[in-house]
Parts: C-alpha cells; sequence; structure tokens
C-alpha cells in the first residue's frame, strides 16, 4: 500500500515525477483519471482492473451510477512511467486538478492521488476540523 506525500514538479508537458517509494507499485501500468474533491487518482492496473468490474455492475437504469461512471471513465487514460519516471498527465486532467506547476504526489489506499497544492492543504484542513462521524471510525481502532 502506498503511503506518504511528497512534493513535485510538473515540466512544461505536463509530466511529474513519481517518487521512488510509489514507482514499485505503478511499474507495471496505471490508469489515471478524475478522482473526488478535485485531485486525480492513479490506479496500478489489477487495481484497476477489479475497480472496473464494480462499475460495470451499476445499472444502467440508475442516472446517478451513469453520472459517476460517465464522470470516472471519461477522463480515464492508460500510462506507463518513462525511463525517468515520469508520468504524462493528459492536458484535460491537468485543468480538472488544476495542475500547473507544483503537484502533491500522495498515497492512499490502492491508489496514487495528485493534487493541486493548494487544494491539498485545504482538504487536509477540513478533515481537521471536520473529522469524520464516530461510527465510522468505531472499527478503525481495535
Amino acid at each position: 500500500m502506498p503511503f506518504g506525500e511528497y512534493d513535485y514538479a510538473m515540466d512544461d508537458k505536463g509530466r511529474v515525477v513519481i517518487p521512488p517509494a510509489f514507482r514499485e507499485f505503478i511499474e507495471d501500468g496505471m490508469v489515471i483519471t478524475r478522482g473526488m474533491e478535485g485531485c486525480l487518482y492513479v490506479f496500478p492496473l489489477d487495481v484497476w482492473k477489479r475497480l472496473e468490474e464494480q462499475l460495470e455492475k451499476l445499472p444502467l437504469t440508475d442516472a446517478p451510477s451513469r453520472s459517476f461512471v460517465r464522470f470516472f471513465y471519461s477522463g480515464a487514460s492508460k500510462n506507463r512511467l518513462d525511463n525517468q519516471y515520469r508520468l504524462s498527465i493528459p492536458h484535460p486532467l491537468r485543468q480538472f486538478a488544476q495542475l500547473e506547476t507544483a503537484v502533491v504526489v500522495a498515497g492512499a489506499p490502492n491508489r496514487l492521488e495528485l493534487w493541486n497544492p493548494e487544494r491539498w492543504n485545504q482538504v487536509l484542513s477540513e478533515v481537521q476540523t471536520s473529522p469524520p462521524k464516530p461510527e465510522l471510525l468505531d472499527n478503525f481502532i481495535a
């Protein structure tokens, strides 16, 4: 599981170096797509396949399900790291996540997240002032 956060710079071609701690996690390829709260999700191919299987089970007749699948799939892009361990982020995804030069690369369960630093700090601040409901944390620490 990838964990930690790292500050990196994106070059003028939309490439960002993936931190050494995360490289093995996505070395066999990945899918990058829109994430929640305005970040980008980077899934290793095996995790993407499991996620895809779950998305395929959503009912086609349910409008919110269709909207979510559309949101998730339409921005998705298969990718591999180049020889310098850089991930090339497609322009529409850079726009969505408001990535210009500075990028926070953060680990999360089963994925990496790419953040605009201002959004990242805002999300961290929000969770500190409004933590999850206590019942969501019941089994968090046993």
